[in-house]
């Protein structure tokens, strides 16, 4: 039968089931001393993966653990403690590092395994709530991550505890990325199709468009047909060259208004007196985010991309960073 709480009790259970949570954060702190320095250690020497195992709500906490190390420089992965007792063990190699997580430290399906790892000699960190466990024992690295009690009120529900074990994972893999000298760039590189990853591995020639996509005249091309190859190209700009492709200078729909402002003949007048003789140019080899960049600072909508040795290889304009999800 459901009690009757106003709205403000309800809101007070949750902000007691908080506070109970954050007391079990807190008593791990005095914990995160030697153990853990072993611990990390350990896993910035191993040769293969860490191997994280729980099961339960603790396996849910272990497979987000491994994900947070693999994406953090620390190569790792989660295998299902049952599952591993029926063959999955051979997942494990004698370069890997197995992290096992059971608030209790008895788990059967964790220690029906624990013989298979210790005959392959492979370092045994565990997290529990028991230091006096047969896992705890059995741990070449042991770290309590005990609470004084559970966020659930009839003491039962994994909360608080779980709770505490993802925050130690967490702290594992943040003091591995910084030790690994872990960056930005190497973050991207695992989280390829993140904003961060487009950001920073991205390059101009990734995105930028090539051959008969390229709007690009000569500088003696009347302006009549310059005004055209904008048309067709459809970027609202066209570069100017000269034989050997070196960009001379760019003409865009700025360029067009100054022109008939002065009331040029379109079949007389020529590309390169009327074109902006300063173009703004970015480099295949730059990121995409650095065009961004330039596109903000100088409020323009496009870019011609050269190469060395200053000679046209490519075009961009706003919309095709916004397709690649750079903008």
């Amino acid at each position: 039968m459901n009690i009757e709480y106003t709205d403000e009790g309800l809101a007070d259970l949750g902000r007691q089931a908080l506070n109970i949570e954050i007391e079990g954060l807190r008593a791990q702190l005095p914990r995160l001393g030697v153990d853990f320095a072993r611990a990390c250690r350990i896993c910035l020497t191993c040769r293969g993966r860490v191997v994280v195992t729980g099961m339960g709500k603790s396996g849910h906490i272990g497979g987000k653990i491994a994900a947070t190390l693999a994406s953090t420089g620390t190569p790792a992965f989660f295998v299902h403690p049952g599952e591993a007792s029926h063959g999955d063990v051979g997942m494990i190699t004698r370069d890997d590092v197995v992290l096992a997580l059971s608030n209790s430290g008895e788990t059967n399906e964790i220690l029906t395994i624990v013989p298979a790892i210790k005959r392959l000699g492979v370092p045994l960190i565990t997290f529990t709530g028991n230091p006096e466990s047969t896992l705890a024992r059995e741990a070449t690295v042991h770290l309590h991550i005990g609470v004084p009690t559970e966020a659930c009120p009839l003491n039962l529900a994994p909360t608080a505890s779980t709770t505490a074990s993802l925050a130690v994972g967490d702290a594992l893999a943040v003091a591995l990325l910084k030790a690994r000298g872990f960056t930005e760039q190497d973050f991207a590189r695992s989280h390829p199709a993140g904003n961060l990853g487009r950001r920073l591995l991205l390059h101009v020639s990734d995105v930028m468009r090539t051959g008969t996509g390229i709007p690009s005249v000569h500088a003696n091309t009347p302006l009549a047909a310059g005004l055209l190859e904008v048309s067709r190209k459809g970027l609202g700009m066209t570069a100017i060259v000269d034989l050997e492709s070196h960009v001379l200078g760019v003409f865009t729909d700025g360029d067009l208004r100054r022109a008939l402002d002065h009331a040029v003949d379109l079949h007389t007048t020529r590309m390169d007196q009327v074109m902006t003789h300063q173009a703004k140019t970015v480099r295949e080899n730059m990121l995409a985010a650095e065009a961004v960049h330039l596109m903000e600072t100088h409020r323009i909508t496009a870019l011609v991309v050269v190469n060395a040795e200053e000679k046209l290889v490519g075009a961009l304009n706003v919309h095709d960073l916004l397709r690649a999800g750079v903008v």
